[in-house]
């Protein structure tokens, strides 16, 4: 019932209608979107410190390690709120104790890219984990057409949430190889994946196609504006010891063009109607993103490294520079083709085009001890926009 300010108190759980018209991210969600920025942030910088001292793939690791819980935190209360947002009280009360948890998670990640100490990571994946687990207990009991789905979900998140509190003990009371702790985490994230899957064997959860397409697109606006914050926090340093050159000129131009042509690429596929048309394939559709989303963060990390190059004596070879934003671009363009064929018939983006643009976008860096690693990053960037401009012509004339 609502109060006399208008916030409603307590409202029953049940599942929203798929086809509900003008659903749309609500305030909360977007402020619960916005804990992730600081989450984001904190590994792009760390991942860039990495590549930046020649340790880019022991850096590589972590990155992919931590960003998975930041992502898998995310999707989750992302469908679940898809489902089953009631923005009561209790509901909002929850989803900020999932927010605390993200930003202990990213105070962490520092800790967790040095000295690999992954106990604030792991602490702050419980408290967040304990939000969700509390909020499909709630719909377990207020939602008795899928109560056994949504017990199947508390359940399976709570047992595998006491498997990463086991993982930790271990590595902080027995000196395990490093190879063994990421085979556990690789166990325990497999496991985790597999949670959703499982639970709907019982009865499909009601998430709406579009309010999904939605989540993820303003998660990839965040996260083209933390490479936009990785490449800036980068000229800010450079310009504390040195003055403006054409390169770093150049590295922030040829980066922000860049970063203007993925968005693009990105939103020239909506998603809303392939999810609503083939929802059993959502699931190859939502998980794919990870690897996109991890693209687009590891991109943000390789701007930064090629900004502070400008200014500083290299500790890596230009080469090493152009692939650590050549890489996550041409993953990024690959993948954004992968996750859509599922659930679209006649992609928009031709794999011609993509396999084409993706093969050129992984030689040019090898002329960057030539030509320098502005003009290889403004090459990737002519990639992308001419594949902006292709695919949109051969649109018109079709």
């Amino acid at each position: 019932m609502p109060s006399a300010a208008g916030i409603r108190l307590r409202i029953r759980m049940t599942a929203r209608p798929i086809d509900e018209p003008h659903r749309a991210s609500s305030q909360l969600e977007l402020l619960f979107d916005l804990t992730f920025v600081v989450a984001v942030a904190a590994v792009t910088a760390e991942f860039a410190h990495s590549i930046a001292e020649g340790h880019a793939a022991t850096g590589l690791v972590s990155f992919l390690q931590v960003f998975f819980a930041i992502w898998w935190a995310w999707m989750n209360f992302t469908w679940f709120a898809s489902s089953y947002d009631t923005d009561d009280a209790a509901y909002r009360l929850l989803t900020m104790l999932q927010m605390g948890g993200v930003l202990v998670l990213a105070a962490g990640v520092p800790a967790a890219a040095d000295h690999s100490d992954y106990r604030a990571v792991t602490f702050g994946y419980l408290i967040m984990r304990v939000g969700l687990v509390a909020q499909w207990i709630r719909a377990g009991v207020e939602d008795p057409a899928r109560r056994r789905t949504a017990l199947r979900y508390a359940g399976g998140i709570a047992l595998l949430q006491l498997g990463w509190l086991v993982r930790l003990v271990l590595a902080e009371t027995i000196d395990l190889p490093s190879s063994v702790l990421l085979s556990l985490f690789i166990g325990l994230a497999i496991l985790e994946i597999s949670v959703p899957r499982w639970a709907e064997r019982t009865g499909a959860t009601n998430w709406h196609p579009h309010h999904i397409a939605e989540r993820y697109g303003l998660f990839t606006i965040i996260l083209l504006g933390e490479s936009v914050l990785a490449a800036s926090t980068g000229v800010q340093d450079a310009l504390t010891t040195a003055d403006v050159s054409g390169s770093l000129v150049g590295v922030a131009a040829a980066g922000l063009i860049l970063l203007f042509a993925l968005w693009w690429l990105y939103f020239l596929e909506p998603a809303g109607e392939g999810l609503a048309e083939y929802r059993h394939r959502s699931y190859l559709w939502g998980y794919g993103h990870y690897g996109l989303f991890a693209a687009l963060a590891a991109l943000g990390a390789g701007l930064e490294v090629a900004v502070e190059q400008t200014s500083h004596p290299p500790e890596i070879s230009p080469m090493v520079t152009a692939y650590a934003v050549a890489a996550p671009a041409g993953l990024f363009l690959l993948l954004l083709w992968a996750v859509h064929l599922p659930i679209v018939t006649s992609p928009v983006l031709r794999p011609a085009a993509v396999l084409g643009g993706v093969t050129a976008i992984a030689l040019v860096p090898l002329a960057a001890p030539r030509v320098g690693v502005p003009v290889v990053i403004a090459a990737i960037a002519a990639i992308c926009v001419l594949l902006i401009a292709g695919t949109i012509s051969r649109a018109r004339s079709d």
